[in-house]
Parts: structure tokens; C-alpha cells; sequence
């Protein structure tokens, strides 16, 4: 399995949970991703439920430091000051 692998597997996970899940992901290397995952507010604590276990998972026994980031699509983090 590859980082790619992951990050698609984790992208189709999202999408089960919240097919209107909008999910950027920024690979950093060939061990280390980002998924940033925009969804409405009443899915974001499914989604983080939901990839927590796959995420440990890949850490421990691939070596894969994916962080998944979920936010509330109507209130998006400030970026910048």
C-alpha cells in the first residue's frame, strides 16, 4: 500500500459518511499527507469518528502521518491574519 492508496481509501471512507464532503488533500511526501475535509456541521464529528481508527491504523503499521482535518464548510478556518 502506498500513501496514495490511503489517502484514496480515506477519501472514499469520507465520502460514505458524507457524499457532499468536499476533501482537499496536500501530499507532503512519500509518509506524510493532509486532508483538509469540508462538510456541514452536522457531519463533522461523524467524519472525525470515522477516519480516527484508519488513521492510527496507517501510522502504525505503514509508517503514514495523515492528518485529516475536518471542518465545518459554513464556518472555514481563517487563513492569514
Amino acid at each position: 500500500m502506498t500513501i496514495d492508496d490511503a489517502v484514496q481509501a480515506l477519501t472514499t471512507l469520507i465520502k460514505q459518511v458524507s457524499p457532499s464532503a468536499e476533501v482537499k488533500t496536500v501530499k507532503i511526501s512519500e509518509e506524510e499527507a493532509r486532508m483538509s475535509v469540508f462538510v456541514g456541521e452536522a457531519d463533522v464529528q461523524a467524519i472525525r469518528e470515522a477516519t480516527f481508527q484508519p488513521v492510527l491504523k496507517y501510522l502504525n503499521e505503514e509508517g503514514y502521518d495523515i492528518q485529516v482535518l475536518v471542518y465545518d464548510k459554513d464556518h472555514p478556518p481563517e487563513i492569514g491574519d
